[in-house]
């Protein structure tokens, strides 16, 4: 049979990875294809230097053209990432019926509909498997293992640079921007962490998983999102004290008033799986109607493991070409134009249970107005504890709560904040006490 031709754009960590993949397993994915896969052309600015495999030189290209113009290519890979020219580059390869496969996050969680929708009317697939959780095949299984469920609920650890960070405040007691310096030298956080430890990365997929799960348009507006960085060593001890362990939690849920999507540092009993979720790895938590629950596990970036994502699609779009069943299925698993806009839940009326932490100034009575300020806002608190003692210093009062809603917590604490005794910005960690996948 001929071979399925690969041009790949992009020649940096995750595009070594996958072209190393394609050239050095050849005999292996013909044999699991039953046709050759040939990577005809890898396209970058920078084709000379040394990638640390073998690399034949006649395939290496700085011209894009070249590939897109080239009628034997039947799938583009896009590696580049970012919004544009990424964008410009796929709707071109799409134009001129390339197949396409990507790990671009963010133009996905953007202009995916819009990618989505160009392919289907040029009759190409586009993969987008590594965008999510790195080597986790977590796209497929929601989009091809759990059809036959209703999902309602999908969370997870989805960034693996935070959560080395807050592994190594838990594990050592680091502060914030000590573990950020150590997991910048290590290389799993960039110069500017920003998108990583503010949530923006878990939001883009966050976007895609909830599109997915819940067969809505979703956009990273209908997002609520908060990060990590003024999370300090004292909100780790005191998790611990009450039993949980904090984690920067994604949350698309599929209620009766509409789609509960957040993400946000949350307190999760230690007991739960996704509470022994260290270092690097993400986690994918998943409850479907007739499936129950699932975790998918793994390494959620690197160059190896995303690479082994992006060669996954492009098998399976391989195996379509030869089999003659392009379009067996559309990109999102189901047909676009029965993708809905979705109803999105207001944060503000989202019920939960709370921690809090205030810096007040050690003086008699300070409890008691911060009580009582609570209490007029219908939030009943569950525990409390004050630790530390110090004329004319401030002293945290950490506070967890029952069930309350949204809207009446950010007003007590605004009301709060604006109290003379109180003498930083309150910290606030949302409390989910999920059941354990054990059970």
């Amino acid at each position: 049979m001929r071979p399925i031709n690969i041009g790949l754009l992009g020649f940096g960590t995750v595009g070594s990875g996958t072209a190393r993949i394609l050239l050095e397993e050849t005999d292996m994915l013909q044999k699991r294809v039953g046709s050759p896969i040939r990577l005809k052309w890898i396209c970058d600015r920078d084709i000379s230097t040394d990638r640390g495999f073998p690399v034949p030189q006649q395939i290496m290209t700085d011209s894009l053209d070249t590939v897109l113009d080239d009628p034997e290519i039947d799938i583009f890979i896009e590696l580049i990432g970012g919004i544009e020219p990424a964008r410009t580059f796929v709707l071109k390869a799409v134009s001129k019926g390339k197949h396409v496969v990507t790990a671009n996050k963010a133009l996905l969680a953007q202009h995916g509909y819009e990618i989505f929708q160009a392919a289907a009317l040029k009759g190409v697939e586009v993969g987008f498997e590594a965008s999510v959780g790195g080597g986790i095949p977590v796209i497929k299984a929601v989009r091809e293992g759990l059809v036959a469920n209703r999902i309602h609920t999908v969370m997870g650890i989805m960034n693996g640079t935070a959560n080395y960070i807050l592994t190594r405040m838990t594990s050592e007691t680091m502060a914030f921007d000590q573990a950020l310096e150590e997991a910048q030298r290590l290389g799993y956080a960039e110069a500017d962490p920003t998108y990583d430890v503010e949530g923006v990365d878990t939001a883009h997929k966050l976007v895609i998983m909830s599109t997915l799960s819940f067969g809505k348009k979703i956009t990273l507006s209908d997002i609520y999102t908060e990060g990590i960085s003024r999370l300090k060593p004292l909100d780790i001890s005191f998790a611990r004290e009450f039993g949980y362990t904090i984690k920067l939690l994604a949350i698309g849920r599929d209620g009766k008033d509409g789609l509960e999507l957040r993400i946000h540092p949350t307190m999760i009993p230690s007991d739960h799986l996704l509470a022994q979720v260290r270092g690097a790895y993400n986690a994918f938590y998943l409850i479907g109607d007739s499936v129950g629950k699932i975790m998918l596990y793994g390494l959620g970036a690197g160059q190896m493991p995303t690479g082994s994502a992006v060669v996954a699609d492009v098998v399976d779009i391989a195996r379509d070409i030869i089999s003659g069943a392009v379009k067996r299925m559309s990109s999102l698993g189901l047909p676009l134009d029965s993708i809905s806009t979705a109803g999105i839940k207001d944060p503000a009326s989202i019920q939960g249970r709370y921690y809090f932490r205030f810096s007040v100034k050690d003086r008699p009575g300070v409890l008691s107005k911060i009580s009582g300020i609570l209490g007029k806002r219908d939030i009943s608190i569950a525990s409390v504890v004050q630790k530390g003692r110090g004329e004319g210093s401030s002293v945290p009062i950490v506070m967890l709560t029952h069930e309350a809603r949204e809207a009446d917590v950010q007003k007590a604490l605004k009301e709060i904040d604006a109290l003379e005794v109180v003498s930083d910005q309150p910290m606030i960690i949302r409390i989910e006490d999920l059941t354990s996948l054990q059970e």
